[in-house]
């Protein structure tokens, strides 16, 4: 009987970096090896980010790989619900995005 594998946050396997863009958010997921790229590639979809973010709304994600970088950006649009000059939101730039993204759990490898 084989042990079943445990969630861990994306944390371990990438780090990343999010800024706004007008009314939309970047998030950049950048992998520390290549193993990990491939692992958190299957994981980390934009399915498994919009269910993430529900709570914000975003009314489209798109995912953009970057092998040669072991990377991938997210474009979630419409999440910042006007951008800096315009959203009510405490975290109108996104700047925060990222961090919580490094929490959603994905199965160990």
């Amino acid at each position: 009987m084989s042990a079943k594998k445990k969630n861990v946050p994306l944390s371990e396997f990438a780090h990343a970096r999010s800024g706004d863009k007008g009314g939309h958010a970047n998030v950049g997921v950048i992998a520390y090896n290549e193993d990990g790229f491939e692992h958190i590639k299957q994981h980390v979809t934009e399915e498994a980010v919009a269910a993430f973010f529900a709570k914000m709304n975003p009314t489209k994600v798109e995912r953009f790989e970057l092998p040669g970088i072991m990377a991938m950006n997210f474009l979630l649009h419409d999440i910042l619900q006007g951008g800096a000059s315009q959203s009510l939101r405490t975290d109108n730039q996104g700047k925060i995005l990222a961090l919580a993204l490094l929490e959603m759990e994905i199965p160990d490898m």
